[in-house]
């Protein structure tokens, strides 16, 4: 076992809380960052290059095929192991939340797209499911379970918005336990179907799911409800027969008692339960080394790592499995120094072998990565065209709009009278959001409509028509450049008037000739 602190040499400030991490043989994937970055496909995935112990972010490009993929935080992740090579696996993505609070309900198939010159292209499908599909949600758990020489997918837990017809003023914005139901998901025909069991009571989030052969084995998690870390572990067996498949539970009684922690698989029996939290306030410095062996479960606790004084006095930490015994940890910094890469302090904990994992990132496409410029030089979110890559922009950390100052719930004005806990829809066309509009004044920034007094009609105006708009601070300003009004062009009389009112009545047969010729 290792303890190391590895350096964030470029976009520290992408790594936020929900990340993931996707191991596609010797390549490490980070999905899931904080901020919408201001491009034509702001998908969050970067390819992480680990060289002397300096950790880099590389942007990574979509095949033409691939569909929108949006950063997501706390999704449920698993792969989807393939016989031929590791680098051919595929990876379930279900879930999340967006950067603007959204929880996505979509299911995604993550794949590496073989090419020629070894440039790391990855593809992105949407899954569509049928029948019992599950609502929304972020915090939950996906596992893949074979049985009878067939698969399926196993979906649990997590949490989701209160229903729209349970809330009220107060917990407009709240989050609640989904309801403790097993979603079995055939993939072949992308069959959803949902199990009540009468041992699943509570809603569980936050959890670790293990998967070995036909079981599933659930353990710690938080529930909102009772505000507790459960002990039991749940045991999901599945039967996969010809006919309709079979969902049993077994409670089993444990001694952990955790949430958010991280699970990394050591061997083919073997994982390592590390990080998360015992509490609220405090963290969880045990580690636990779980063997599953056919159908029994044995949790002894491991050696523990030297812990680094950061990561003892800090509050808050989080992290993710970077595959083969590895998991990386990340701890919030004081933010007291003026230097941006000092936000976080960066580990990695290897339970397997040193050298592997420090040569497993990246190396594959040393010859382009290694020598190049960071990644707010290079390349750009973009898809394959083609074969072709274009960039048509770089990439820069500075577009990254952080959410406290510029998402939905900002304070506009000095009488914003707008708040996350106790909003509610004003206009009949809000949805989940407070409708804001764009002040043009400067650089420009947003406000929210309610607190700028417009009236419903006047928003759609203001939309349907492109005109600028001035908030009640700038208003003055939009008056000192209103534009000189348009005067009305001059009438200009018809010819034939003018001949009328001004040709004398006494001229000679050829002057009136020359002047009917001049005017006709």
């Amino acid at each position: 076992m290792c303890l190391k602190i590895v350096t964030a040499v470029n976009n520290s400030s992408l790594i936020q809380p929900g990340f993931s991490l996707l191991h596609f043989g010797s390549h490490v994937f980070f999905f899931g960052q904080k901020g919408w970055p201001k491009r034509s496909c702001p998908t969050g995935v970067f390819l992480l290059n680990l060289k002397c112990n300096e950790l880099r972010l590389r942007s990574t490009t979509f095949s033409n095929n691939s569909c929108y993929l949006p950063p997501l935080r706390y999704p449920a992740i698993t792969q989807l192991p393939s016989s031929s090579n590791d680098e051919s696996t595929q990876y379930l993505i279900h879930g999340g939340k967006t950067p603007n609070n959204d929880i996505s309900h979509k299911l995604y198939i993550m794949s590496m797209v073989p090419s020629v010159n070894k440039k790391i292209i990855l593809c992105c499908m949407e899954k569509d499911l049928l029948g019992d599909i599950p609502e929304a949600r972020y915090g939950h758990s996906i596992n893949v379970v074979h049985s009878r020489g067939k698969s399926a997918t196993v979906l649990f837990g997590g949490r989701s918005y209160v229903p729209l017809s349970k809330r009220t003023t107060e917990n407009w914005n709240s989050v609640a336990d989904c309801q403790p139901l097993i979603y079995l998901i055939d993939l072949q025909f992308g069959l959803s179907t949902s199990y009540n069991l009468p041992e699943l009571q509570d809603g569980i989030s936050f959890h670790v799911s293990l998967a070995k052969h036909d079981t599933v084995y659930i353990m710690g998690g938080h529930c909102i409800e009772s505000n507790c870390r459960s002990t039991n572990i749940y045991k999901i067996k599945v039967d996969l027969p010809l006919g309709s498949p079979a969902v049993t539970c077994t409670v089993m009684q444990g001694s952990l008692s955790f949430s958010s922690a991280i699970a990394t698989q050591i061997s083919l029996e073997e994982f390592m339960i590390v990080g998360g939290y015992e509490s609220d306030s405090q963290k969880r410095f045990i580690c636990n080394r779980v063997c599953i062996k056919e159908d029994t479960i044995d949790i002894q606790k491991s050696e523990t790592p030297e812990w680094t004084g950061e990561i003892k006095q800090s509050k808050t930490w989080f992290g993710g499995d970077m595959g083969r015994g590895a998991v990386l940890l990340v701890i919030p910094g004081d933010n007291k120094h003026p230097c941006s890469e000092s936000s976080y302090f960066l580990y990695i904990l290897n339970f397997g072998e040193d050298e592997q994992i420090m040569q497993s990132c990246s190396q594959g496409s040393t010859e382009e990565l290694e020598d190049s410029m960071p990644l707010e030089d290079s390349e750009e979110f973009t898809f394959n065209n083609d074969g072709n890559l274009f960039d048509e922009d770089t990439y820069n950390e500075d577009d990254e709009e952080d959410e406290s100052e510029t998402g939905y719930w900002i304070t506009c004005c000095t009488d914003c009278q707008v708040d996350i806990n106790t909003w509610v829809p004003f206009y009949s066309t809000e949805l989940n959001k407070p409708s804001m509009i764009y002040c043009s004044n400067e650089g420009g920034h947003w406000v929210h409509s309610q607190c700028m007094g417009l009236s419903e009609n006047m928003l759609i105006y203001l939309s349907e028509n492109n005109v600028k708009y001035f908030c009640n601070e700038h208003v003055k300003l939009a008056k000192s450049l209103q534009t000189p009004r348009k005067t009305a062009p001059l009438k200009k009389p018809c010819l034939k008037t003018i001949r009328k009112k001004n040709v004398p009545s006494r001229l000679s047969a050829v002057q009136k000739s020359f002047l009917r010729r001049l005017f006709e």
